[in-house]
C-alpha cells in the first residue's frame, strides 16, 4: 500500500544493492533504476551516490531512509490492526532460514501452514545462521529459524524443535560397527566441515569443547556450505562428519552412509527468532503458533 517508490528505495538503501533489491522485490534492475530516478526527481535531490560498482546514501538518502522506515513499518503496522480487528489471516509472511531447517523441516510445515492459511504468502529467504539472525535484526525477515545458540538482547527466542546430530561415515568405515562414537575417536580422522557462520559448525564446535577437545584440532580435510554437500563428500570417502538426523533420511534408506549416535549424546534446539519490539504481525503469530503445533505433532508421532 505504501508508495511504490518509496519500498524500492527503502530495500535499495537497506541493501546497498540495486541487483539485490531486484531480486527482493522481483523487478527487473532497470525497472528499480527508474523508480529510484524518479523519486530523485520529485525530491530533486540525488539520495544515492555510486562509485565503482558501489552505492552509498547521500545526506538527502539518508534523510529520505530514516522517514521510510517509519513510514513503511506504519503502513504494515495498519495493515496487520485491520486485520487483527477482523480476524483476517493474511499478506506478505518473510521467513529467513538456515540451508538445514530449510530444506529438510520446512517443506512438509509450510505446506501444511499454506493449506490451512492459503491468503498468506510466504517468501523463504535462506543463509546460514549467522547471515539468519542479520536478517532478523535488519527487518528484513519478519521471523527466523535457526539451530544455533542466540545471545541478543533485541531478539526474542522460541525453542520449536530439538534435533539430534550424529556421526556419519561410509558403511566400510572402521568405526562404522561401533554403536557409540567419541569425540576423542574423530581427531585423528580427516573430517567434513560446515563453512564459518553455520549454526551447526558452532553447535559441533561448542560440544566439542565440553568434551575436552578444541575444534581447531580436528584434522579438516574439506569445508563446504550445505548438508547434502558434506554427505556427498562423505560418501565419496574424502572423510567423516556429523550432521542433523534430519537430513539422513534417504542415505541410510540406500545404506550409503552409515550413522551412530555422539557419545555423549549431541542434541540442538531448532528456534523460532524475532525481534522483542517490532509489533506483531498477524501473519507471523500465525505461524509461529502453528510451528509449535506442529512440533508437537512430529514428537507424538515419534513417541508412539
Amino acid at each position: 500500500m505504501a508508495d511504490r517508490r518509496l519500498q524500492v528505495f527503502h530495500t535499495v538503501a537497506r541493501l546497498l544493492s540495486f541487483t539485490k533489491a531486484a531480486d527482493a522485490l522481483h523487478m527487473t534492475q532497470p525497472a528499480v533504476t527508474f523508480q529510484i530516478r524518479q523519486l530523485e526527481e520529485y525530491f530533486n535531490a540525488r539520495l544515492f551516490d555510486r562509485t565503482h560498482n558501489r552505492i552509498s546514501l547521500t545526506a538527502a538518502g539518508e534523510r529520505v531512509f530514516e522517514y521510510a522506515d517509519r513510514i513503511i513499518a506504519l503502513y504494515r503496522e495498519m495493515d496487520n490492526q485491520v486485520r487483527e480487528l477482523t480476524g483476517d489471516v493474511s499478506g506478505v509472511l518473510i521467513i529467513g532460514a538456515s540451508t538445514t531447517i530449510a530444506e529438510y523441516l520446512l517443506p512438509s510445515l509450510l505446506g501444511e501452514f499454506k493449506g490451512e492459511y492459503p491468503a498468506v504468502n510466504i517468501r523463504l529467504r535462506v543463509s546460514n545462521s549467522e547471515g539468519v539472525v542479520q536478517m532478523v535484526e535488519n527487518n528484513a525477515v519478519d521471523v527466523g529459524i535457526v539451530e544455533s545458540p542466540i545471545s541478543s538482547k533485541h531478539l526474542a527466542v522460541e525453542v520449536c524443535w530439538h534435533d539430534e546430530l550424529m556421526f556419519i561415515c561410509p558403511p566400510g568405515h572402521a568405526l562404522a560397527k561401533k554403536p557409540t562414537v567419541r569425540s576423542r575417536e574423530v581427531l585423528d580422522l580427516a573430517f567434513v566441515s560446515r563453512e564459518e557462520g553455520s549454526g551447526t559448525r558452532e553447535f559441533i564446535r561448542e560440544y566439542l569443547a565440553r568434551n575436552g577437545v578444541q575444534y581447531q584440532d580436528l584434522n579438516i580435510a574439506m569445508e563446504v556450505g550445505s548438508p547434502d554437500a558434506i554427505k556427498g563428500a562423505v560418501e565419496s570417502g574424502f572423510g567423516v562428519s556429523v550432521v542433523s538426523r534430519a537430513v539422513l533420511v534417504k542415505e541410510l534408506k540406500l545404506g550409503s552412509l552409515v550413522a551412530r549416535p555422539l557419545d555423549p549424546p549431541l542434541e540442538r534446539p531448532f528456534s523460532l527468532v524475532y525481534q522483542r519490539q517490532k509489533f506483531r504481525l498477524r501473519a507471523r503469530d500465525g505461524f509461529m503458533e502453528f510451528a509449535h503445533q506442529h512440533s508437537e505433532k512430529r514428537l507424538s508421532q515419534a513417541q508412539g
